[in-house]
Parts: C-alpha cells; sequence; structure tokens
C-alpha cells in the first residue's frame, strides 16, 4: 500500500475513536465554547495595506482594522497555488502529496469519502456550521451539502464562462454573456480574463449576496456556537465590482510590477513551463496597452472584497457574539500581474504563494507575526482554540504558541505543493524550489526581495539547499482519480465511479 494512502486508512480510524469520543458530556458543564467567523478570500495576493505588497496604495481599511485587533502573519503561505487543490488541503489539513489531490480536475469527496473536514469536526463537536460563498472550491461536487447545516451558493450568473456552458446545476443560473462583454476591450482574452462594471445593484453583486447571507445569521440567535464561513469570490476573475471601487485608484498613479526581460534566464526548464502558461494573456494586454488598467481592475477587486468583508466584521461586532469569536482570514493563493513574465497564478514564487492570514481570537493579543506559516495550520489551530479533539495525522500544525507569542522559537518553514513532485519551501529567509525532474532554484529574500536570482548552483548555499529540501515530502500519492472517472448527479449530490460502480453520497445528513 502506497505510504500516503496507508496515513489516510489511519486517519480513518482516528476520525471515527474522535467522533466516538467528543462532544457528549462534560462539554455543556464547561465554559461555552469560542464562535468562529471563518472569513476566505479567493486571488488575494499580499497586495493588501497592512502586508505592503503592492508598492503604492492599497485601500483595505477593513482587513487593516482586523489586523490591527488579530495576528497579522507577514510570511504565510498557500499550501498549493490554484484554487481546488489549496482549498482541499486547507479544508481537511492534508497536503496534495498526501491526497493525490493536485489540480483543479480533482474532486475530493469521491477520493476522500471518510476523511472529515473542518466543518464537519466541527458539527461532530456540537457547533451549527453554515456557510455562504466560496469555501470549497466552488465547482459542481467540490461543496457537498453534506458538510454543512446550511449553505448559501454562488449562483455566477454575472460569471461569462458559467453563461457560456450554459451549466444546469441547480443553484446556477446560466444564460448569455452580460451585456457589454467583453468591458476590458482587449480583444482575444479567455473567458474570464475581463473586468469592468455590471449595470445591476451593488447589493445584486455575488460577494453581496454571500456577505448578507453572513450578516443575516449573526443577527439570528444562536442556542449553541457555531462555525460560519463566508467565502468572498473577487478578486478572482472575472473583475467585476461596482465602478466605485475603480473609482478609487487613478489609471495615472497604478504602479506596474516590477520586470526584468531577462529574469527567467536562469530558472530551470520546468519553471519556465510554469511561467509560458497563460503568458498570452499578458502579452495581448500589454499589447493593447492595458496593463494599468488590468491592475487598477485587480485593486479595486481587492477594495472590493474589503468593502465585503467590514460588512460581516460589522454585524459581528454589533451581535452579542463579537467577545466571544474568533476570526480567520485567508486567501487560497497569490496572483502573478506580470512578475516572472506571468499572468496567473500556478508557479511555485512568492508572488503566487504569500497570502494575507490573519487570526484574532479571544484572549489573544494582537500583533505581528514574520515566522513562516502555512494555511495547513488553520484546521488544527482552530481547533485548538475551541478546545476541539484534535485530529492526528494532519500534515499542518497548531500555530496558537505563536499567537500566544509571534516571537517565540519556530524552526517549520511553509512547504507549497503544486502537481507531482513539485515543492517549493519558505523559511525566514529564503525560498528553496524542487521539481519532480530535479530542477532547482533558491531565493534570498533579504537580498533579493523580486527573487531575481537564482542562488541554486552556489556553492555556499549548498547546506541551505539541503536543510530546505529536507521538509519537501518522501512519498507524493499518485494522482487522485480525476471527473472524467466519475459520473457526477447534480440533483442528488451523488458521484459514481465510471469503472467500479462505486457511488459516494454528498447529501444532506
Amino acid at each position: 500500500m502506497h505510504s500516503s494512502f496507508a496515513r489516510l486508512t489511519l486517519l480513518t480510524f482516528a476520525i471515527g475513536v474522535s467522533s466516538l469520543s467528543a462532544g457528549n458530556g462534560t462539554a455543556a458543564k464547561e465554559k461555552p465554547r469560542p464562535n468562529v467567523l471563518f472569513l476566505a478570500v479567493d486571488d488575494m495576493k499580499d497586495w493588501v495595506n497592512c502586508l505592503g505588497g503592492y508598492e503604492g496604495t492599497v485601500h483595505t481599511p477593513n482587513i487593516d482594522r482586523l489586523a490591527k485587533r488579530g495576528m497579522l502573519f507577514t510570511n504565510a503561505h498557500c499550501p498549493s497555488p490554484k484554487c481546488a487543490p489549496s482549498r482541499a488541503a486547507i479544508m481537511t489539513g492534508l497536503r496534495p502529496s498526501t491526497t493525490g489531490l493536485y489540480d483543479n480536475g480533482h474532486w475530493w469527496l469521491p477520493n476522500l469519502p471518510d476523511v472529515v473536514t473542518i466543518p464537519v469536526h466541527f458539527r461532530n463537536h456540537g457547533y451549527r456550521v453554515v456557510g455562504a460563498g466560496k469555501i470549497f472550491h466552488h465547482t459542481a461536487g467540490n461543496n457537498p451539502p453534506n458538510q454543512w447545516d446550511d449553505f448559501f451558493r454562488l449562483t455566477f450568473r454575472n460569471d461569462p464562462w458559467f453563461r457560456s456552458v450554459k451549466l444546469n446545476y441547480p443553484w446556477s443560473k446560466s444564460g448569455p454573456y452580460p451585456e457589454g462583454f467583453p468591458f476590458s476591450s482587449v480583444k482575444g482574452l479567455g473567458h474570464e480574463n475581463d473586468w469592468g462594471s455590471l449595470d445591476i445593484p451593488d447589493k445584486d453583486y455575488d460577494d453581496a449576496l454571500s456577505a448578507g447571507y453572513a450578516i443575516r445569521f449573526l443577527k439570528q440567535k444562536q442556542d449553541r456556537p457555531f462555525f460560519l464561513a463566508c467565502g468572498i469570490y473577487r478578486p478572482h476573475l472575472p473583475w467585476y465590482v461596482p465602478q466605485k471601487f475603480f473609482d478609487l485608484y487613478s489609471l495615472d498613479e497604478i504602479r506596474l510590477p516590477e520586470v526584468r526581460d531577462n529574469d527567467l534566464d536562469d530558472v530551470p526548464e520546468e519553471g519556465r513551463k510554469l511561467a509560458e502558461t497563460r503568458r498570452s494573456d499578458l502579452e495581448l494586454i500589454r499589447d493593447a496597452g492595458h496593463w494599468k488598467h488590468a491592475v487598477r481592475a485587480y485593486l479595486a477587486s481587492i477594495s472590493y472584497a474589503d468593502e465585503q468583508l467590514g460588512r460581516v466584521l460589522d454585524a459581528l461586532d454589533a451581535s452579542p457574539y463579537a467577545a466571544n469569536t474568533i476570526i480567520a482570514l485567508w486567501s487560497d493563493h497569490g496572483w502573478h500581474l506580470g512578475e516572472k513574465t506571468h499572468w496567473h497564478k500556478s508557479t511555485l514564487w512568492e508572488e503566487a504563494t504569500r497570502v494575507p492570514l490573519i487570526i484574532s481570537a479571544p484572549g489573544h493579543q494582537p500583533g505581528v507575526c514574520d515566522r513562516p506559516v502555512s494555511l495547513l495550520n488553520l484546521y488544527p489551530t482552530l481547533s485548538e482554540l475551541c478546545g476541539l479533539e484534535p485530529i492526528k495525522f494532519h500534515d499542518g500544525v497548531s500555530i496558537v504558541p505563536l499567537l500566544r507569542d509571534p516571537q517565540s522559537k519556530w524552526n517549520r518553514p511553509a512547504v507549497i505543493e503544486f502537481r507531482y513532485g513539485n515543492a517549493a519551501v519558505r523559511s525566514d529567509r529564503y525560498r528553496y524550489i524542487r521539481y519532480h525532474d530535479g530542477g532547482e532554484e533558491l531565493y534570498d529574500h533579504e537580498t533579493d526581495p523580486y527573487e531575481w536570482k537564482n542562488l541554486a548552483a552556489s556553492a555556499e548555499h549548498a547546506a541551505i539547499k539541503t536543510e530546505l529540501a529536507g521538509w519537501i515530502s518522501k512519498q507524493w500519492a499518485e494522482s487522485a482519480p480525476t471527473k472524467k472517472s466519475f459520473h457526477f448527479d447534480p440533483d442528488t449530490f451523488t458521484w459514481t465511479h465510471r469503472k467500479t460502480g462505486k457511488t459516494t453520497s454528498g447529501k444532506q445528513r
């Protein structure tokens, strides 16, 4: 048996023991457990004001005020630089190399039917678990009803891709492209890569609806602790937000990313291949003279997401739950806007992996922590903060010690994986990358924050490479069966393996 799948078998046993021993007896007599407000944003790199990733002003007052009331992790990184594998890892606590969920073509539940996710773990311990927007990957089959007591789905009625393919999911409204598409005026871009303002009221944008669900929930009386997840879709493409957010940024003041023409000359072949993916989008945008326009649209989308987060935070502060609620804010991965001549996510460089992470917890002082941490740590951290029975065999660890003292000793780097055999390791100072064919990169962020000089061939850095390489998984699970291996029925939320006939149900429990 492959060692990764052996671990999952042991994990399933441990989950069963944990669930049997949890929640029935003494919990009600103890101090009420804290609630959790779980705030996710999509494709938000480190371009928020409190992180300083953008070399200009970013209007993120709500994220900034949350950073002042919680612990801001300035060296936080995603488990994988793409939506589905990153979110599957965050929500299960397991690396892609453990599960084989490497890309967006994987559904997690039919491949891991016995793994307990964050919401189910909290529900097993007596929490009311609800959510809205994008928490798991949004496509059909990645957010089963059995994970939640209640969930308000994204409709994507304004997303041109969902309209163009006329999906028949019960929660989606397909139809023609929105009137005026494409709004960017850049011809030849893919279905998603558009930006502009739609001719609809601000309250009808999908993220406003998701925030509205969270606000309504916080206004209701709750008779038990709750886990409330609110997933904001922007700044994911297409960058459709109300015009007032574009107006925050003068085109003349937009700062373009620092780019070197020969930046990839010292990058191994596999790294160059990742950079070249979606490069045509960057070239089309630049050739049309719209690079600044695109950057402004991304910034506008960040500010729009910030306003929705602010609405939810205001609702929490106005509720009776404010004093006993943990707030965790995170983004699933970063984004390239031309750095390394790349447009999109899906690389192992800093731009694609560094993300906002803020945790505000009752009894813990606010602060700033520059230790390298992975979003894989969210699951065990929230479990510890809430006094839940820990699940063994998670690939992440609790970062509660860093909430207590952000300068405490910490010898774990953040490990990022993308597809089979490719990994990056981010320490306090260095980023080491190793590809499946043995190609390597090493960057010193103390002297080279843009990752322009690859030190992997430097003899004086050999010991650093060896140390960081030791954190990369020794065993990689084979790629899990993809969507093509299953028939999915969106009405009953069941998957049937096309060869074996095995059926997995995601229906509401």
